[in-house]
Formats: C-alpha cells, structure tokens, sequence
C-alpha cells in the first residue's frame, strides 16, 4: 500500500484570499484596534496618528520579512536579547606596573621564606610538601 508523502510543508496555507490565517490575524487585530481608538476618541485628526502607527505595525507583522524571516521572529528575537542576561567572557586584564630594584628585592626577601618549591609534577604530594613547610613555619612562630 502507498501512502501519499506531503509536499511544500513549509508554505502556509491560504486561507482569506490571498493571506494565510496569520496574516489575517495581524491585520484585523491592527483594524480592530484602531477602530477601538477611533471609538474612545471620536476626533478622527487626533486619532489619526496612533491609527496609522497601529496600522503600519500590523502590516509589518503581515508582510515584512527580515533575512527571509518573519517580523515577528526578529522582534522575538531583540526582546529576548535586551531582556535576557550576558555573558562576557573575555575581558581586559591591566598590565602590572613595573617595580623598581628596589621594590623588587624587598618583595624577594619577604616572599623567600615563605615560598614552595615546586618538586614533582603530582598535585598531591605538591600539597602535601606546602602544608608540611606552612606547619613548620607557623609552629618556628609559635615557638618564638
């Protein structure tokens, strides 16, 4: 037995004439909408600004594409951008200024007693030998 495959799955149906459902959708709201601000204010030169950027927005909701994608999408798209958080995972580290000799064999003579050579590539024993030297030293102070 055979059975039909559908075909073109990505065009969208028309169904009012020549707009498809979603179209119609975005033009009537735009049409009721207006006509609701037209109701409210009863001045049609007062209203007919809103009315023709209601309008102008519904039309482009219907009609307008971007990168071959629907407005709807891009607009979906830059909300979730600015609303949503980021992410910045380069950033610029400062350059330490350079020391003077001086300086520099001041902090020698400070860090040398305290500072751990570096004997074996396992971590393990690295911590092991750091703790041992950082006891040793905390207990040469207590003795003092």
């Amino acid at each position: 037995m055979r059975f039909q495959v559908p075909q073109f799955i990505e065009v969208e149906d028309k169904i009012f004439g020549p707009l498809t459902l979603k179209q119609f959708i975005y033009l009537a709201g735009g049409g009721g909408l207006s006509f609701a601000i037209y109701a409210v204010v009863r001045n049609l030169t007062i209203a007919l600004l809103p009315i023709v950027a209601i309008m102008a927005v519904s039309a482009g909701l219907a009609f307008y594409r971007i990168n071959n994608k629907p407005l709807i999408d891009v607009v979906e798209a830059a909300f979730k951008y600015y609303t949503g958080g980021k992410l910045f995972i380069w950033k610029k580290e400062d350059k330490p200024k350079p020391q003077t000799a001086e300086a520099a064999a001041k902090d020698v003579k400070n860090y040398a007693s305290i500072m751990v050579p570096k004997i074996s590539d396992s971590k393990l024993k690295d911590l092991s030998w750091s703790l041992d030297i950082k006891e040793s030293i905390y207990s040469d102070k207590k003795q003092r």
